[in-house]
């Protein structure tokens, strides 16, 4: 008799589990099948049965990973459209600081990308054009549509680098420094998205407008 599906689904969700935090600490490449078995609490066999090889498993981490980091990214997104019109400060560094925020909430997915910038599970090669490029173009396309002066390629390069920038400072061992990160990541967001469209903006302004 096979197992009831509630078990399956349990076990598979705990290998998950298991693989997501072994990759991210671990990288793909220095993390084995057996090794997940055993942090999942599992043998072998019912690991390869719940989800087949280590490849499959990767896929899929990195597939919910994708997954959970869209579903935020969205919701910002909609907020900053809201708001960018009326307050192009608060829009940007709000939703610069949300994306730091659900970094610091999902530490295992900005450790998941920055191993592949490490070169790590390199034979996935095709995992950047499903997951990363796409988002980076909802995100440059938002802001080229709520804020019309901003070129496309300006808006890339932000977006690139809050995204490098905040995924290094979570990688670090300095999470008592996230204030001083933060009001950082305030000033970069404005540096290149808002100051070179209005240089009239001072800093005194700036903080003022911004959440």
């Amino acid at each position: 008799m096979s197992a009831p599906e509630s078990a399956a689904d349990g076990s598979r969700d705990r290998i998950i589990a298991a693989a997501t935090t072994l990759f991210a600490d671990y990288g793909y490449d220095g993390t084995g099948t057996r090794r997940i078995a055993a942090e999942a609490g599992l043998n072998l066999a019912t690991v390869a049965y719940h989800v087949g090889g280590k490849a499959d498993l990767y896929r899929e981490v990195m597939r919910r990973a994708h997954e959970t980091e869209q579903a935020v990214l969205h919701e910002a997104l909609a907020v900053f459209a809201r708001d960018a019109i009326e307050d192009p400060v608060a829009a940007v560094t709000a939703f610069a600081e949300r994306y730091l925020d659900f970094c610091l909430e999902q530490p295992h997915i900005p450790a998941l990308w920055m191993r592949r910038w490490l070169s790590d599970a390199a034979e996935f090669a095709d995992l950047e054009e499903r997951y990363a490029r796409p988002l980076i173009e909802t995100v440059r396309d938002a802001v080229v549509a709520a804020m019309p002066a901003v070129p496309e390629k300006t808006a890339e390069m932000a977006v690139w680098t809050v995204l490098w920038t905040t995924h290094g400072f979570c990688r670090s061992p300095i999470r008592d420094q996230v204030p001083r990160f933060r009001s950082h990541l305030r000033e970069l967001a404005i540096s290149m998205l808002v100051r070179p469209q209005s240089p009239d903006l001072n800093p005194h302004q700036e903080t003022e407008n911004a959440p």
